[in-house]
């Protein structure tokens, strides 16, 4: 339907027309609506963590030398810790003020 023949209908069909539109209109909605969601739907399963997560034989491969790494950190951490004495703390080496320089003293 083009615009010069809406001027020579009459009112009921207009409205016939009004219908025929609107309901168009809520179809290309509805399908809009519809490819929207399955839009979504499609972007978190490509995209959300789960995707990122290991399968069974991957899961596999890794659990059989999770151990020995674990130990081998493990020990390498132990190995870089410096040995402190636990019972001895350090005073700190902060020399006097020199006897030259003026004292104020401020009372709250």
């Amino acid at each position: 339907m083009d615009l010069q023949t809406v001027d020579s209908l009459n009112t009921e069909q207009l409205r016939q027309a009004v219908r025929s539109l609107a309901q168009q209109v809520q179809f290309k909605q509805t399908l809009i609506d519809k490819l929207t969601h399955e839009n979504a739907v499609l972007k978190r399963l490509k995209f959300a963590a789960s995707s990122e997560a290991y399968n069974a034989e991957q899961k596999s491969l890794l659990e059989e030398t999770l151990d020995a790494d674990l130990a081998a950190v493990a020990a390498e951490i132990e190995a870089l810790q410096p040995s402190k004495p636990a019972g001895q703390k350090q005073q700190p080496k902060r020399e006097k003020l020199p006897a030259h320089l003026p004292r104020r003293e401020i009372h709250h």
